[in-house]
């Protein structure tokens, strides 16, 4: 999985942009990102390692991890955080809040909420609990360059190659469409790739 661009998990439906909505959460960004990673770290117990923790935003990062303190705000506020919960892969989304923070913020509340759940002597209702939460293992994670069937890039610009990625992305298209015999997942899977490769080159989503 990757921490930067934004990986969202396979399946998960995205909030659509007018039923984002700002928050009520008292909380700043470094606060918030360090409840989400306490809750973490709370619910997996001695088997916690921070490594095995992956934040994926569209945040910049930099070469220690951390994300940029003064970069601007991405057009995306999603955040996935995927780890281990015994000895399975896990992973929490939420897109519904305006910032990124404040989807941090979330996910801490709902692991909080579920821990509340095994504390309270229901550990089977727990487990239920978390199946709607468990990542897809060995699932191949596809760059958008091959999804886009872009081959080799060279002596291009960031924006010239966007601009090929966008051109590939309009061809494949008119095949993957569900009116020309396509599919609605062959369709998320181009537009995912192409949404990828836009903020990677810089394009706007």
């Amino acid at each position: 999985m990757e921490a930067y661009p934004l990986h969202w998990p396979e399946g998960w439906k995205r909030t659509p942009g007018h039923l984002v909505e700002h928050s009520k959460f008292k909380v700043t960004p470094d606060r918030a990102r360090r409840n989400m990673l306490e809750e973490i770290r709370r619910l997996v117990g001695w088997r916690y390692r921070r490594d095995d923790v992956i934040i994926s935003t569209n945040l910049r990062l930099r070469k220690d991890g951390e994300p940029y303190a003064t970069q601007r705000p991405p057009k995306d506020q999603g955040v996935a955080v995927y780890f281990k919960y015994k000895d399975k892969p896990m992973v929490f989304a939420c897109d519904q809040w305006s910032y990124i923070h404040d989807n941090f913020q979330a996910i801490a509340k709902t692991i909080e909420a579920l821990r509340g759940i095994e504390r309270w002597g229901a550990s089977d209702m727990m487990e239920r609990a978390f199946t709607g939460f468990v990542a897809l293992e060995h699932q191949p994670v596809e760059s958008w360059s091959d999804v886009l069937q872009m081959g080799n890039r060279i002596n291009k610009t960031d924006r010239e190659w966007l601009a090929e990625a966008e051109r590939h992305f309009r061809l494949l298209c008119k095949d993957a469409h569900p009116d020309k015999g396509g599919s609605d997942q062959e369709m998320a899977r181009l537009i995912r790739a192409r949404d990828q490769a836009r903020v990677e080159l810089g394009g706007s989503k």
